[in-house]
């Protein structure tokens, strides 16, 4: 069988994190848009763990609804560096935030705690706990390993060979990663990094994997791609759309080359901010090879841009969240999950359901891909613009955006 899953989310214990991530709202957001497994997040906090343990158990997983939660937790270790921890149950989590005690100094404050420890010393414990460890938003420039580290082992020592997975974080996607020599025998993970439930955040980024039910075990087994199972789809931003992609200032968000930057010494010649490597060109500096070389186990990517979004640009909205934006958005899903209306669902049903002709338009193009990005950077997310769908024999129309249409 085939499921979608998040893997990595925040609730409202975390720092900077809506109010309204309780597990009810995940669960019904999750449910909305075609997802059916949901990482925890900030499975250590005492209070979530509280909230967790009252759902039903369910071979390792909790049920709210007709949603199952993974138990995880982000952690940031002694160098910034953030890692993604998936657990077997409620169990090894006490058990885990028992191990980190003595090295934190906010474990019970905040759901993302700081870690007065390496990478390894955190895959130690993790690895006792059972559970599965592996680089969250892994390029990014403030918190991704590969900012503060060249390599997996130089960041994990001698249990890099135990490290199963990498998150690719919003500013890459496997054609990225996969220039990387010692990524081709990871599980690359796709997941949202929600900070808030809502249409645009929970779930923008998703893995589906193959599996023969729905547990923690099936889902560690198809992580580490044995017995059949693994990952099929990873789906997730044009990575342009990250706000880390290029080089850019962090104040005024100019963009630079890799070399202006260090002809600069790190200052923004325009304000004097700082100017943070991006993804793209971190990734130059890392690559083995020109171009991806994709090994025979890795999955497609799929670049994907939220419903609401495209309703959004297609109408002329400013916010995705504006209350025309979401009552077609409610309409469009209210029988149909929003995975299945973007890529599925026939444009003859929604013309047969008088979905307003720009937003089928938008979803056209945008399945023919008809996108543009204008990319980000420090700190910036970038610009989507759909474009008019291709002429007969392949030719695209004159560039435009959707609010020509």
């Amino acid at each position: 069988m085939l499921v979608n899953l998040d893997l990595h989310i925040h609730s409202r214990y975390s720092m900077a994190v809506s109010g309204d991530m309780e597990l009810g709202q995940i669960a019904k957001g999750a449910a909305h848009k075609g997802v059916k497994i949901v990482g925890t997040g900030d499975c250590l906090h005492p209070l979530w763990l509280e909230s967790i343990k009252k759902l039903p158990e369910d071979d390792g997983l909790r049920r709210q609804g007709d949603t199952l939660f993974l138990l995880s937790v982000e952690v940031e270790d002694s160098r910034r560096v953030h890692h993604l921890i998936l657990l077997p149950d409620t169990g090894k989590a006490e058990e885990l935030a028992e191990g980190f005690s003595p090295h934190s100094g906010n474990l019970h404050q905040d759901g993302r705690p700081r870690l007065h420890m390496s990478g390894a010393q955190i895959a130690d414990l993790v690895f006792e706990a059972e559970g599965l460890i592996g680089p969250a938003h892994a390029f990014t420039p403030w918190t991704g390993m590969y900012a503060y580290h060249r390599s997996l082992s130089e960041c994990y020592q001698e249990k890099a060979d135990r490290i199963r997975f990498i998150e690719l974080g919003l500013s890459a996607d496997s054609d990225y990663a996969d220039r990387i020599a010692e990524l081709s025998d990871k599980t690359f993970l796709s997941n949202s990094d929600a900070h808030s439930p809502r249409t645009n955040k929970l779930a923008r980024e998703f893995n589906q994997m193959e599996v023969e039910g729905c547990s923690y075990q099936e889902i560690a087994l198809a992580i580490c791609r044995e017995k059949g199972r693994g990952p099929t789809l990873n789906a997730g931003f044009f990575p342009g759309e990250g706000k880390y992609n290029r080089t850019a200032c962090t104040r005024c968000f100019h963009h630079f080359s890799a070399k202006e930057m260090n002809d600069l010494m790190g200052r923004c010649s325009h304000c004097q901010g700082q100017i943070k490597l991006g993804v793209a060109d971190r990734i130059d500096l890392l690559a083995d090879y020109e171009g991806p070389q994709h090994p025979s186990h890795r999955p497609p990517y799929l670049h994907l841009i939220p419903l609401a979004e495209i309703i959004a640009l297609a109408l002329g909205y400013k916010s995705p969240m504006t209350v025309g934006v979401q009552r077609l958005y409610a309409a469009m899903t209210e029988d149909k999950t929003e995975i299945e209306v973007l890529l599925n669902e026939h444009l003859g049903e929604l013309e047969a359901a008088k979905v307003e002709p720009k937003v089928i338009r938008a979803i056209e193009a945008f399945r023919n891909g008809g996108v543009e990005v204008l990319p980000g950077g420090g700190g910036k997310y970038g610009e989507i613009r759909l474009l008019a769908s291709k002429k007969a024999g392949g030719e695209r129309e004159p560039q435009r955006s959707l609010f020509d249409f």
